[in-house]
């Protein structure tokens, strides 16, 4: 199938999958039942008198959102792991692996053990403080790489990221020591919900991530310049350093601010640019809006599974993204060993 084909189908299949993950749950809602309510609360078309009351509530007030939000933070986690493995050439590299989620759990940790909330910001003292944390921690981890190797090699930058981020998981693996009341909160957090979750954290995290998103594809000629090596690009005219500063650091961003409203979530980085590039290329102008749509979708077929898998009951969506994507991370390691090994 031809490119120009795959796009349209992508789209469509994500519009269904956002459509059923509203109307799956413990109580069903078809499909024709839940665009009608939807396009009569978007644009007061239709009419809902045919309707069943609690499914409108259902759908308008509980789902939509959650589904929302569950795409928006696939869109966000997948946009950023596929400017981290461009940015770094290695396909394993991901804003976590810089410590965005240490720093974002270490600030989130922080809150939930000190109950401390800011008027101004209400309920959003702990996502806000996972944002600034997160992405502290990723500029501190650049700022530490670019001290000890003047050109920013990208195995330092990785190196330090990781050894930064063992050093804030010591930290918070002492708190949690020192505060044994609030080892469920915290841990529930690390593993990442969208539980209770309402039209107030989409209209926060949309515009964010939609800012963020335009802006990294104004560099995707960047992008497709790096995958093919730092010295080319400094030969063509890219001031390399800088740009890598202005993608890490937006990739952060992106995944900060995804993170600090549902928790840490995992691998979602890793498996949805590696499919997206097996089936479009790796033109990033093309990449990252469809490693977006097929994030997003994805992050709802995990969501939908956390909450019907064990119903009544509701399991982290994180742990649903981690049995999906550890073996995956398994096979992409081990398969790139080969090739290496071939390649010898």
């Amino acid at each position: 199938m031809k490119i120009g084909c795959r796009t349209p189908l992508a789209v469509a299949l994500s519009f269904i999958v956002v459509v059923l993950g509203v109307g799956i749950g413990s109580v069903f809602v078809p499909p024709m039942e839940v665009l009608k309510i939807i396009t009569f609360k978007v644009i007061g078309q239709g009419s809902l008198t045919d309707v069943n009351g609690s499914s409108a509530s259902i759908v308008w007030d509980i789902r939509l959102p959650r589904v929302l939000l569950a795409y928006l933070v696939g869109a966000a986690l997948s946009v950023s792991g596929a400017v981290m493995q461009s940015v770094l050439k290695n396909p394993l590299a991901s804003s976590y692996t810089l410590g965005v989620s240490s720093g974002a759990s270490f600030g989130a940790a922080l809150i939930i053990v000190s109950g401390f909330r800011l008027h101004i910001l209400g309920s959003f003292t702990l996502p806000v403080t996972g944002l600034l944390f997160g992405v502290m921690t990723v500029v501190i981890a650049i700022s530490l790489a670019s001290r000890l190797d003047s050109n920013m090699e990208n195995n330092t930058i990785i190196l330090v990221g990781i050894v930064f981020s063992l050093f804030i998981n010591a930290i918070l693996t002492l708190i949690t020591t020192l505060f044994r009341d609030k080892v469920a909160q915290i841990t529930f957090w690390q593993m990442g919900s969208f539980a209770l979750k309402e039209w107030s954290s989409i209209g926060i995290l949309l515009p964010i991530i939609t800012v963020l998103t335009v802006i990294l594809l104004f560099y995707t000629k960047e992008m497709d310049i790096l995958t093919f090596g730092e010295e080319q690009a400094l030969s063509i005219g890219v001031d390399v350093q800088r740009v890598k500063w202005i993608l890490l650091g937006l990739s952060a961003a992106l995944t900060g601010s995804a993170i600090s409203f549902v928790g840490v979530i995992g691998f979602i980085d890793l498996v949805a640019p590696f499919i997206v590039r097996k089936l479009y290329g790796s033109a990033h102008e093309i990449v990252l809006p469809m490693t977006a749509v097929f994030g997003g979708s994805f992050m709802v077929v995990c969501d939908l599974a956390a909450r019907t898998i064990i119903s009544p009951y509701e399991i982290p969506v994180g742990a649903v993204t981690a049995m999906v994507g550890a073996p995956f991370f398994t096979y992409l390691y081990f398969s790139k060993r080969r090739v290496q090994h071939a390649g010898n």
